[in-house]
């Protein structure tokens, strides 16, 4: 790899100007006292910053890029990290909290011509690296227990300030007010293991420092950093010793840590063969999701169990404490992550590391590189940047009605959808005014809106979740708070309603899904869900929803109902011979006269792909004459026959 010794790219293009003039003063941010109780956060990075001899607001673009100042109700993140500074402890975070991804449930691959995929060994343990246990190492610096650095922000502040002064001292660089003389101690603080990653890391510390942020943390705390462009010292990245990457082959943007780490594509007894198919896609089929998991499962497992050929696979896996990207299958090739054949075959997987059912938080260093690959990937293959095509592994449908209830529901309802989509830029809005637009985008204020889940402890189930904000609001079968939940028939099968447990999506819509509206009723809004009206609170004065206008499905004239279904597959005359018909069977669900829902594409062919051969010359693409609609019914996307259904704008309601 070369090496570093000079920036990879400017901090911002405001900055370029700036840096290009002889000299640039640096001024430290101001550090007065706050005068309110929603300013003791900027306080303690203030004091922390003076008691460590670290630059402040070095300080607080280090803390943004890890936890953007939110405390998280004490809770670790997907990375074993604590607190704004995320400060880590592997066996505080309890890294058996989660679930082996595919362990359980439906099959991944979702094809009925194959033998199921379900590995029935344990998945190896997991990671144990330096960077996972900071939290001891800052107890020792600042003499605090381990759990006060754990749980109180002020404190986790002053051990994050502490780890910085003891980086940059190790590194042999004197102690600075200029925040260009700290790149090496930010680089290391990540606690990356390739020297890409560790740059990339600091590259966005010194990106937020020189365009600055402002915002309310999760716990209301206002926190401002100032705009201070900065050209840093690039060249103390060396003194780290870490080695480069091996980007040869990836498909990765330019400006975010990319490995090839390849998943195996090989024979196996009895005709068998993993963990993927070969194809050409866009050529032989179309590229029209990308698919957001988390991993359940620290890194060092996932990369074990991605490289094992009797195992599943996915294209691409993101580390949390980093952000470094894994390339493990090419694009054009359909991995086995999705548990539904059409939508493997028409999308790309992307795991990010994490525990969905522990309820722990992800990093911005993984949401930004997570959205940089994204944006990548959809440019590249034409995607459009909305909630109908980037999916959550809970919003793929089970592809039959035996599958629904063993379907995953990762990244889980703490993934800030809308921040993402932001990160994207393709934000989530609407017309706040519109009521009578028809559709509602929901779109609740992430740190407000707190929903009261249970089961994030697995030892104890029946327990609260942590106070914590979420991207999803509880839907109720009438306007009022303490109406009984939906039902989800799938999901339920005895047809009791659905539960506040944190895996039980039957009655939940999540930021940017778009959804008809059915009724209003003053601060209630109420849409079409799974042959439902769905009730959820939405406030003038506090919005969980706004509004848009869009097109709409209903069933055609003369149809009481009419089936719904979770893959698009071709009628049966479109079969050649040697390829056997798959079955074109509904879900368990309907779509009944009078109801409607969004469209998320307005025509979607039918297609299968034959795939049981680990030569590819025996792959075949099945291509019917059935249209499809996609549409939002549930909290998972669905399909419907196009000639079942008839397409309208949405409906100005009166």
């Amino acid at each position: 790899m070369p090496s570093r010794s000079a920036p990879r790219h400017m901090v911002t293009a405001a900055a370029t100007a700036a840096l290009c003039a002889s000299s640039l003063a640096w001024l430290p941010a101001a550090s007065a006292a706050p005068a309110h109780a929603d300013q003791h956060r900027q306080q303690a990075f203030a004091s922390a910053a003076t008691e460590f001899g670290v630059p402040e607001d070095l300080l607080l673009a280090v803390s943004y890029l890890e936890s953007r100042w939110d405390a998280n109700a004490g809770t670790p993140s997907r990375a074993a990290g604590f607190g704004p500074m995320h400060l880590t402890d592997l066996a505080a975070a309890n890294p058996d909290a989660g679930t082996e991804h595919h362990q359980h449930g439906v099959d991944p691959r979702g094809d009925d011509a194959r033998p199921a995929v379900h590995p029935d060994t344990a998945p190896p343990a997991g990671q144990d690296t330096p960077g996972l246990h900071t939290v001891a190492l800052a107890a020792q610096l600042t003499g605090v227990d381990a759990a006060a650095l754990r749980a109180d922000a002020t404190q986790n502040i002053r051990g994050g300030a502490a780890l910085l002064a003891h980086y940059q001292r190790e590194l042999g660089a004197a102690g600075s007010d200029d925040p260009a003389a700290w790149y090496g101690a930010v680089a290391r603080y990540a606690g990356a293991t390739t020297a890409e990653a560790a740059a990339d890391f600091a590259d966005e510390v010194f990106t937020t420092l020189g365009q600055g942020a402002d915002r309310v943390t999760d716990d209301g705390q206002r926190v401002r950093l100032a705009a201070h462009p900065v050209r840093p010292d690039t060249g103390q990245l060396d003194r780290l010793g870490l080695p480069g990457g091996e980007r040869a082959g990836v498909e990765c943007p330019p400006d975010v840590p990319c490995d090839w780490v390849p998943a195996p594509y090989q024979q196996l007894p009895n005709n068998g063969y993993g963990n993927h198919d070969l194809a050409d896609r866009p050529n032989d089929l179309p590229v029209d999701y990308i698919v957001i998991h988390d991993t359940e499962g620290y890194w060092d497992t996932a990369m074990k169990l991605v490289q094992d050929p009797t195992y599943s696979s996915w294209h691409y896996t993101i580390r949390s404490q980093d952000g470094q990207i894994a390339q493990h299958v090419a694009t054009k090739d359909v991995t086995w992550h999705a548990g539904n054949w059409f939508v493997n075959a028409r999308s790309i997987g992307v795991e990010h590391e994490g525990f969905a059912a522990a309820g722990t938080w992800y990093t911005e260093t993984m949401y930004r590189n997570s959205a940089k690959l994204v944006r990548y990937l959809a440019d590249r293959y034409g995607i459009p940047l909305d909630r109908a095509h980037i999916l959550g592994h809970d919003t793929v449908p089970g592809p039959t009605a035996q599958t629904v209830a063993g379907m995953h529901w990762d990244p889980g309802p703490y993934w800030d959808w809308a921040h993402y989509f932001d990160l994207l830029g393709a934000p989530i809005t609407g017309n706040p005014t519109d009521t009578r637009a028809g559709i509602a985008v929901i779109n609740p204020n992430y740190a407000t809106n707190q929903p009261a889940f249970t089961g994030c402890d697995t030892a104890a189930p029946a327990n609260p979740c942590p106070a914590r904000g979420s991207a999803e609001v509880v839907l109720r079968t009438e306007p009022r708070a303490d109406a009984p939940l939906l039902t989800d028939v799938g999901l339920h099968p005895d047809g009791k309603p659905s539960t506040m447990a944190v895996s039980d999506i039957g009655s939940r819509a999540s930021a940017g899904q778009r959804y008809a509206v059915a009724e209003v009723r003053g601060d209630w809004t109420a849409v079409w869900y799974l042959g439902q009206k769905g009730w959820f609170h939405n406030p003038a004065s506090a919005p969980t929803a706004t509004w848009a206008r869009g097109w709409v499905v209903t069933p055609r004239h003369g149809l009481t109902s009419v089936p719904v279904y979770g893959r698009a597959y071709p009628e049966a005359e479109a079969y050649p011979q040697g390829v056997p018909v798959q079955s074109v069977v509904p879900l368990q669900y309907s779509m009944s006269q009078g109801q409607r829902y969004s469209v998320g594409e307005q025509s979607v062919d039918s297609e299968y792909l034959w795939a049981t051969t680990f030569d590819q010359a025996g792959h075949v693409v099945v291509r019917g004459q059935t249209k499809y609609v996609q549409i939002q019914f549930g909290h998972r996307v669905a399909y419907v026959k196009a000639d079942d259904v008839t397409l309208l704008p949405s409906p100005i309601r009166g």
